[in-house]
């Protein structure tokens, strides 16, 4: 087994924190993997792990090799991609996840134009608004919204994309014009809450007295799926949080109107999201630096 080899899976079991699933994501068995761990333990003369029945946690020496490791990795693959960007057309396959909005209004769109720039990548994309687990789905990218709970991933900024709250005239004439945010937490006013299989409980952040409030809003409809809970909004069955992307083509038209503008939601951040050694991979780094400047192109072109 290579020193190299030796490296990227003390890194990943690092980062993941578990043996077995370390294995998985090298495509090696949990035996392999732990022999590779101990072949480096054994070169340094040092423990890298603490290993018990239950729990598998780094040591000190574990997090000093592991900044290191990072760096050597890093700059093999800054070089085997220049190699390849040299001798070579970028091929093989991406494997994409994104919201469904997002993916629907921002990035389908764009990879028929990609696949024309670039022939030989094949583009899979999987779209769905539950979290996903970017080692497990074997995923190179996903784009998200929000702020991304696993600190193991590196992350490229797209937009800062405002959002508002909205409601179909239907509503309104049925229901009134909510005047605070306090009407959505009180039963005075239905709200549609996008919810998925282990999401905590869902608040929205309005800015109220010049400061930054949480509000846990009440409503009858729930979902998964934020494409659905636009269409029970345009159906007249609620207040839905939106980016203004996400809605525009309906602000434009009148079917939606924004309502409690003088307590606007958070801004929410948009984001493509790779494993760190994904960007110097050609056709991940081609795919991540296309999208990014053409979907904030994109959002300008809605938001005009």
């Amino acid at each position: 087994m290579s020193y190299i080899d030796n490296i990227r899976t003390f890194v990943r079991v690092y980062e993941l924190g578990n043996m077995s699933a370390a294995a998985r994501d090298q495509r090696i068995s949990p035996a392999v993997a732990s022999a590779r761990i101990s072949q480096l333990e054994d070169h340094l003369d040092v423990r890298l792990f603490q290993r018990t029945t239950r729990m598998l946690s780094a040591t000190e020496q574990g997090k000093l090799f592991y900044a290191g490791a990072l760096r050597i990795l890093d700059a093999i693959d800054v070089a085997e991609a220049q190699v390849q960007d040299i001798t070579q057309s970028p091929r093989g396959s991406i494997y994409v996840s994104a919201p469904l909005g997002v993916g629907r209004r921002l990035v389908a769109p764009l990879v028929p134009e990609f696949k024309v720039k670039y022939p030989l990548i094949d583009v899979r994309l999987r779209l769905s608004d539950r979290k996903v687990d970017m080692t497990a789905e074997g995923l190179d990218v996903a784009f998200f919204l929000g702020i991304p709970e696993d600190s193991t991933l590196r992350i490229k900024k797209i937009a800062d994309c405002e959002r508002l709250l909205c409601a179909s005239p239907k509503y309104i004439a049925s229901r009134g014009q909510p005047q605070s945010p306090e009407e959505l937490t009180d039963g005075t006013h239905d709200c549609l809450n996008l919810r998925f299989p282990g999401a905590s409980e869902f608040q929205w952040p309005l800015l109220a007295d010049h400061e930054v409030k949480r509000y846990a809003v009440k409503g009858p409809f729930e979902s998964d799926d934020g494409d659905i809970l636009t269409d029970w909004a345009l159906e007249g069955h609620g207040i839905v949080m939106k980016p203004y992307f996400d809605v525009a083509e309906h602000l434009k038209s009148g079917a939606l109107v924004p309502i409690l503008t003088q307590s606007p939601p958070l801004k929410i951040q948009m984001a493509c999201l790779y494993p760190h050694k994904k960007k110097q991979d050609p056709k991940s780094r081609l795919f991540i630096d296309f999208m990014t400047e053409r979907m904030q192109s994109r959002l300008t072109e809605l938001l005009a």
